[in-house]
This record gives C-alpha cells, sequence and structure tokens, in this order.
C-alpha cells in the first residue's frame, strides 16, 4: 500500500500548481482522499478531502483557490492550486481514510505518502 505526491515545487505569488497523489495496493474510489499541508514549524492542517461519493470539504483558507479532483481509471488524486500565496507554503501531503465521511481529521486516516514541497515566492 503507498501514496505518493508529486506536482510540487517553486511557484510565484498567484501561479498555479497541480499536485497528484497516485495510489498503488488498493483502490482510491474505495477510499476518503485527504490532502494536509505542514508549513515550517506550523502543526499539520487539513486542506481538502474527498469521499467516494463525491462529498469534497476545503479549509476556508484555500475556498475558491484549490481544488481536489479523482481520476479513478488513473487510481489518482488531483489538488489543483490557483492564486496561490506565500502562506500556502507548506509540504503537501495526502492521505487515505477507508471510511466514507469527507472529514480531514487526521486521525482516521490509515495511509499517508511521505509529502511533496510547495514554496510560493518571488
Amino acid at each position: 500500500v503507498q501514496l505518493v505526491e508529486s506536482g510540487g515545487g517553486l511557484v510565484q505569488p498567484g501561479g498555479s500548481l497541480r499536485l497528484s497523489c497516485a495510489a498503488s495496493g488498493f483502490n482510491l474510489d474505495d477510499y476518503v482522499i485527504g490532502w494536509f499541508r505542514q508549513a515550517p514549524g506550523s502543526k499539520r492542517e487539513g486542506v481538502s478531502c474527498s469521499s467516494s461519493l463525491g462529498v469534497t470539504n476545503y479549509a476556508d483558507s484555500v475556498k475558491g483557490r484549490f481544488t481536489i479532483s479523482r481520476d479513478n481509471a488513473k487510481n489518482t488524486v488531483y489538488l489543483e492550486m490557483t492564486n496561490l500565496k506565500p502562506e500556502d507554503t507548506a509540504v503537501y501531503f495526502c492521505a487515505a481514510d477507508r471510511g466514507k465521511i469527507a472529514t480531514m481529521i487526521e486521525a482516521l486516516y490509515d495511509f499517508w505518502g511521505q509529502g511533496t514541497s510547495v514554496t510560493v515566492s518571488s
């Protein structure tokens, strides 16, 4: 069972990035998938999540700028990030929860990726 994030990098404020979370060893469609982030010196926080039923949630700080989506054929979940701000700088992690409710409660997540770094700076 493995989750692998990719797509991070350095981007200027106002720019966009698309993060990918590819799963192997299990079917993402059976899980809630969450994106979390941890900025330097800060606790990890929930960014967005998507249930197998199509329900999505977003942190207030990213609503209207980030979009989570799934490609079940590729067993991959994406996080499209637009209008990026310096405060979005963090390591972004994806995680999988066997449950059915789209929640960003970390303790409920069973599998975690290693993270991909996003830096928003001019």
